[in-house]
């Protein structure tokens, strides 16, 4: 017996605005890339899947945020597919990505990157296209991700190799760091480079969109544009099976959802990306579900952006 797929005109999917379904009148436009890259991963695993992933889970969102009133049909998508860095390392994707971003951001008002492993970050925020004095970074992560460089570029050390390339200590802010997943000498590192650190702990004893609202704000004080690195390993274990650095303790779903909301309300958030997650290591769909509701979420916060704008 065939099988059918029932379509409720009234429900439309967020798979079919990804593919380029939108109202005839729209405020803005976002560009989404995917960046299967895994070969510089410390853990190995199949990063390199989650594009495809995202892209077919999305079947299962509608297009509309009860919770802000946004219509995701507000907004155009320009989905560029996949760069071909499956088998590309680190030093490899840099010109590719980098290149790639700046391209797809002339046309749009903000961008997505889908990852890939973490070590995309660098890459992303040098396609801003700005002097790097003049870019702040947030990331959302259980990890400082600045480990030493004397062994190549991984996913473990995207932060350490922006810093070398000029990234001011000051310009990043870091959320979610855990216990019991840095070391000492990184944490030091961090602390005398100027990184803002904001621990599990303190997101505990504190409100957590605050935080995240204080992030935004002391990081546009001084710069003119802000990448936020989402690397899904900031959730708690339970909450990411897919992701190999998470552990217990981390972030809710609703608060990274909550988190991408308010980086794509706004204005100085140009692209995010969304890392280090493992497809084949999933359960139930657990991890891969979150991370779309987290691309959903961005987007939903650049159409109030915009909507705020006219």
């Amino acid at each position: 017996m065939q099988s059918t797929t029932f379509e409720d005109p009234n429900w439309p999917r967020a798979s079919a605005w990804l593919a380029g379904e939108h109202w005839k009148e729209t405020l803005g436009t976002l560009a989404v890339i995917g960046a299967p890259v895994r070969l510089g991963s410390i853990t190995p695993g199949r990063c390199d899947l989650t594009p495809g992933a995202i892209r077919a889970i999305l079947r299962k969102f509608s297009c509309f945020d009860v919770e802000t009133g946004a219509n995701l049909h507000q907004l155009a998508v320009h989905d560029y597919g996949d760069l071909e860095l499956s088998y590309a390392m680190l030093g490899e994707v840099f010109e590719p990505l980098s290149k790639g971003l700046h391209a797809a951001l002339d046309d749009a008002d903000a961008a997505i990157i889908i990852g890939g492993d973490n070590g995309i970050t660098r890459a992303g925020l040098h396609g801003l296209g700005l002097p790097l004095d003049k870019c702040g970074l947030i990331t959302f992560d259980a990890h400082f991700d600045l480990r030493d460089l004397t062994l190549g570029l991984t996913n473990g050390n995207p932060i350490r190799a922006l810093l070398n390339d000029g990234l001011p200590g000051d310009n990043i802010v870091q959320i979610g760091i855990q216990g019991f997943a840095n070391s000492r000498a990184y944490a030091e590192f961090a602390h005398d480079v100027g990184i803002s650190v904001v621990t599990m702990g303190e997101i505990r004893r504190r409100d957590f969109e605050t935080l995240v609202a204080g992030a935004l704000a002391h990081l546009s004080d001084h710069v003119e544009t802000i990448y936020v690195d989402f690397d899904i390993d900031v959730l708690d274990r339970i909450f990411a099976p897919a992701c190999p650095g998470s552990r217990p303790g981390g972030l809710t779903p609703w608060e990274l959802k909550r988190a991408a909301f308010l980086c794509g309300q706004h204005p100085k958030v140009r692209a995010i990306d969304l890392v280090e997650v493992d497809p084949e290591n999933d359960v139930a769909e657990t991890t891969v579900l979150t991370t779309a509701s987290c691309l959903l979420s961005f987007a939903a916060g650049v159409v109030t952006r915009l909507r705020k704008s006219l």
